[in-house]
């Protein structure tokens, strides 16, 4: 019981964060100068965890039913993580900077860690379900 309190309080807390992209992904059509100063792929990476938050916040009633949808939030942003990681490295071996901070990969990487350490257990099918009764 106290795993599923952990998983659910995850999920409200990284949902919101993933939701709260959509305010700077608003931002950013609204404003065509915004797009212009900035890189062309972040409001499509926005609106990517901006649609994974609304299911990770549905996702809070019955979290084992959406098990491959949170090992897919936390496999995702743990990918990015590594991504921000190696773009960092890559700028650092090149004398340049990136915006990224090592703040910013740690949290991120810490987020995919946190969803992948409460991921529910998989359900188990039951000897009625597997005959097809």
């Amino acid at each position: 019981m106290k795993r599923e309190r952990v998983l659910q309080v995850a999920l409200v807390l990284v949902g919101l964060l993933y939701l709260a992209w959509a305010i700077p992904l608003f931002q950013s059509l609204w404003h065509s100068s915004w797009l212009e100063q900035h890189q062309d792929a972040f409001p499509m990476f926005m609106s990517v965890n901006t649609v994974l938050g609304v299911f990770l916040l549905l996702a809070l009633k019955q979290p084992p039913r959406h098990r491959s949808l949170i090992a897919f939030a936390a496999w995702s942003t743990l990918a990015h993580a590594f991504t921000m990681l190696i773009m960092s490295i890559e700028a650092w071996s090149h004398g340049m900077r990136r915006k990224d901070s090592p703040q910013d990969i740690v949290i991120v990487g810490a987020i995919g860690v946190l969803l992948l350490a409460a991921l529910p257990a998989r359900e188990r099918a039951s000897a009625t379900d597997a005959r097809g009764n």
